[in-house]
């Protein structure tokens, strides 16, 4: 019975703070500093994401040859401006191949 109360609670925190971000005044949304945060903030967390699925494991680092490689097929992808999917599609083949060749 316990748990049911804490998803009930995380349910209302989610709630209040979508309520809040909807309730912000017009003036503080068009603060440049803001907008500024609100650009860069998803790239550095979709950065961190990435870096902690390719080079964590449990509570520590350890490097993943396979996974290194994907990441990199996956920049090189993105530095020849390729499209998102065969930004993804690189990365998972070299990824894929690599764990072929050395298992």
């Amino acid at each position: 019975m316990t748990v049911w109360w804490a998803v009930v609670a995380t349910c209302a925190a989610c709630y209040a703070l979508k309520l809040a971000g909807l309730s912000a005044p017009r003036r503080v949304l068009d603060h440049p500093g803001v907008q500024r945060f609100a650009t860069l903030v998803p790239v550095a967390l979709l950065a961190a994401l990435i870096a902690v699925q390719t080079f964590g494991e449990g509570q520590g680092l350890h490097l993943d040859w396979p996974r290194t490689a994907g990441l990199g097929a996956a920049v090189v992808a993105l530095l020849l401006r390729a499209p998102f999917l065969v930004v993804l599609a690189a990365a998972a083949v070299v990824t894929a191949a690599l764990r072929h060749l050395l298992s």
